[in-house]
């Protein structure tokens, strides 16, 4: 979200989910009065709520909750018409015409086809900033437009009428119905966006809903509350009245709250998986994510593809799935994680046939030497680490510090920091190396391979070769699948050989879940939670 949902892209950092019990419940129904109520935890305030800019995990999650594309994900992470009635699709696959359902925003307004066509413009427009605008480059015109080289009036999203949208493709592509699902995807309501301008989605009275939930309050740092958005068009699915999310990054707080009764659903902290083991309340969630380190090139040390594969190879990843972060995670040796689909449903890595980096302290010593004699470098420099500031995160990064002094001699400063700050600070270009994420957007390679054309908004470590550039831009209008994924797995060796990312591991989370919590589901793509369904029964 590639999840995915950055991962943009980072699960990791982004939802801790916990439910603390009301005082005066009714234990059948989960709270008072019959009414149905669960309160969670977040390890991270959302960024951005504005669908054209957001680009994290946490406001994805939030937006999954309170808005809703032409489709969603649903229990079996497959897309499932949401806002779209109906579909019909041309027989070259280029041309969709989607039939929107009578639905309402959270005021009362319908919502329009026009809503669209203005919402997907609008995250085009080269004002707009969008880092997120080449999710809908598919469309005809649309990378055009947002590149100043065309018009508006020629990208092919179109509103027939208030029911009929219809999108024109540049060329057929496998997972378009499911791109229709993520954030950016999302209508937006004219009216809304003009009058609150700059502060559009800063506060819960400054946007409208059409999803399952409404943001009713929003303390920010602190917590924030949905509620059940009654102009849904499907309210009749939807189970709780009220959810409370507090703001909550310590780990050990939050197993506190779980112990005691107060937490009903959580994730499991690395300390406490041995006490946890084989009990029914451990749940895993495997997830289409990549945890990684990003590499500034423009620093004349990580410049050399050769110090940087040093740094790769540097790092036990083992010892940091099976003994640091203990959540069912497993060793990365490529970009694209094993769950992320090719043709006929086949797994990528399988495809591929290879991960490309192993622990090797020896050779990686060796590319040092080598890397830093051609970058006519003779001293090694102190690296700073950004990072993130959760407590988990923390003790990743201090694994890290000590592989790379332990067996390059690398002297690395750590800048844990809030996910806000460090996204601000990663798209700033200022940092050294980060301890990045990235969660799948779609259920495509692409989602992963993508980010890192040149000049690409994701790719903030300014790598670039010109031959990946080319295939990745031949396999976004390609429609013969079966060479395209041949060109995609050329693309991420490529990046591999050059050590664009060092790869770290494929992300898996422990959660800890009362039984008592019904149809809560989480998703390798896109965004993580979804609460339409979740409800509580037989507490």
């Amino acid at each position: 979200m590639g999840k995915k949902f950055n991962v943009a892209l980072a699960l990791l950092l982004v939802a801790s989910l916990a439910l603390t019990a009301c005082g005066g419940v009714d234990q059948s129904q989960g709270g008072s009065s019959g009414k149905q109520v669960l309160n969670l935890t977040e390890t991270q305030e959302p960024p951005g709520l504005d669908s054209s800019k957001t680009t994290d995990t946490v406001s994805f999650s939030v937006l999954n909750n309170v808005m809703e594309g032409l489709y969603r994900l649903d229990k079996n992470n497959e897309p499932v018409e949401g806002m779209a009635e109906s579909v019909d699709i041309s027989k070259d696959k280029k041309t969709y015409t989607f039939k929107l359902r009578d639905a309402k925003w959270s005021d009362g307004e319908p919502v329009k086809a026009q809503d669209f066509e203005y919402s997907w413009k609008r995250a085009l427009d080269p004002k707009t900033k969008s880092e997120y605008a080449y999710m809908l480059y598919p469309i005809k015109g649309a990378e055009a437009y947002n590149s100043k080289k065309g018009k508006a009036d020629d990208v092919g999203v179109k509103a027939l009428d208030d029911k009929t949208l219809e999108v024109k493709l540049e060329q057929p592509i496998p997972y378009f119905l499911g791109l229709t699902a993520f954030a950016t995807f999302n209508p937006l309501r004219q009216d809304i966006v003009e009058e609150h301008g700059e502060k559009y989605a800063t506060e819960p009275d400054k946007m409208v809903y059409n999803g399952p939930f409404v943001l009713s309050e929003w303390n920010h740092n602190k917590d924030f509350q949905y509620k059940k958005n009654d102009n849904y068009w499907d309210k009749k699915t939807v189970k709780l009245d009220e959810i409370n999310v507090s703001i909550v990054k310590d780990m050990n707080q939050k197993m506190n709250l779980y112990s005691t009764g107060k937490v009903d659903f959580t994730s499991l902290g690395e300390d406490y998986v041995d006490k946890y083991q084989g009990k029914p309340d451990v749940y895993q969630h495997n997830e289409a994510t990549n945890f990684y380190l990003q590499f500034n090139t423009n620093n004349e040390f990580l410049d050399n593809a050769k110090i940087r594969k040093a740094i790769s190879m540097a790092i036990d990843r083992k010892t940091l799935t099976d003994k640091i972060s203990k959540n069912g995670s497993v060793p990365a040796g490529a970009l694209v994680p094993p769950a992320v689909q090719g043709p006929e449903g086949k797994s990528f890595r399988d495809l591929a046939g290879k991960e490309y980096i192993k622990h090797d302290p020896k050779e990686a010593k060796k590319l040092l030497e080598e890397g830093m004699k051609e970058a006519g470098i003779k001293k090694i420099p102190k690296l700073e680490l950004l990072g993130y500031d959760s407590s988990g995160a923390k003790k990743d990064q201090e694994f890290i510090k000590e592989q790379l002094n332990k067996n390059l001699g690398i002297d690395v400063d750590l800048r844990p920091m809030s996910f806000d700050q460090k996204l601000k600070l990663e798209s700033a270009g200022d940092f050294q190396i980060s301890y990045a994420g990235w969660g799948a957007d779609y259920n495509d390679p692409m989602t992963f391979l993508d980010l890192w054309v040149t000049g690409g908004s994701f790719n903030r470590g300014d790598w670039s070769n010109k031959e990946y550039d080319k295939l990745i831009k031949k396999s976004k209008t390609n429609p013969d699948f079966d060479e395209r994924i041949k060109d995609l797995v050329k693309a991420e060796e490529l990046l591999m050989e050059e050590a664009a990312i060092a790869p770290l591991y494929y992300r898996s989370q422990l959660f800890l879940r009362q039984t008592y919590v019904k149809d809560l589901y989480t998703h390798p793509f896109g965004a993580d939670f979804s609460y339409k369904w979740a409800h509580i029964e037989g507490k």
